[in-house]
């Protein structure tokens, strides 16, 4: 059985406005867009993708951004300490799953890199901007795996 909550209200709330934001954007794309969406190339695409996915790391991952993250936490003492926690419910867990979820901010981010992408010329080369560092962390972070994985066969052979 399905427990109602308040939280699926905000949930259908957010979504609703991501609808609302999308519909906007595609009406304004339509009459201002500096480039067709129909006459996106191989490379607009690959530059908007990989731009998206260094936003959304940018946004849930990065140390640079937890400030913002940290917004929609609630601070709980813990013994001597304090620790985040996410709230029980409201628009604040919504932002906060949104924020700690690679594939719910991902269709934010997505919309939003395309639509300044395909409306202002100068956001292209914040969206190259942004593709370069995806390569350069997908490479960072395979160069660690690497690393670990080595690593790890080292302590095998000699353990």
């Amino acid at each position: 059985m399905i427990r109602i909550t308040d939280q699926y209200f905000w949930n259908f709330v957010f979504g609703l406005f991501f609808v609302l934001l999308a519909v906007m954007g595609a009406i304004i794309l339509d009459t201002e867009s500096r480039i067709p969406y129909t006459d996106l190339t191989l490379l607009d695409y690959t530059i908007i993708t990989l731009a998206t996915w260094r936003v959304i790391r940018l946004f849930v991952y990065d140390a640079l951004t937890k400030f913002i993250r940290e917004q929609f936490y609630d601070v709980q003492k813990v013994g001597k300490g304090f620790s985040l926690v996410k709230p029980a419910s409201g628009p604040r867990r919504t932002l906060a799953d949104l924020f700690s979820c690679p594939w719910c901010f991902g269709v934010w981010s997505a919309a939003s890199v395309t639509f300044f992408y395909l409306l202002f010329p100068i956001f292209q080369f914040f969206a190259i901007f942004l593709a370069i560092s995806a390569v350069a962390t997908f490479l960072q972070l395979l160069t660690n795996m690497i690393g670990w994985q080595a690593e790890k066969l080292k302590n095998e052979v000699e353990g």
